[in-house]
């Protein structure tokens, strides 16, 4: 997976995602507590790169449709934010 904020990419392999996001709706709060974000308030994009073998429900500003349809075929759900 990659989560593109404005100005570059930040590569997060699921396995980076603390236990206490597992199982949790993984949100760009949820990505700056854990401090896998450079640079808090710009759009996150969620790209699809890899496999998805858990069900995650995601909240991003942007997905690519290839991550959508991963995300949505292993049981998780996708919900796009408004970014303001």
């Amino acid at each position: 997976w990659y989560f593109l904020p404005v100005y570059g990419f930040l590569k997060l392999i699921p396995g980076d995602l603390s236990f206490s996001l597992l199982g949790a709706k993984i949100t760009p709060e949820t990505l700056d507590e854990a401090r896998l974000l450079r640079k808090a308030g710009l759009p996150v994009v969620l790209l699809g790169r890899g496999e998805v073998k858990k069900a995650y429900k995601v909240a991003v500003h942007r997905i690519s449709k290839n991550a959508q349809e991963k995300i949505e075929a292993a049981g998780g759900s996708v919900e796009i934010l408004e970014f303001d």
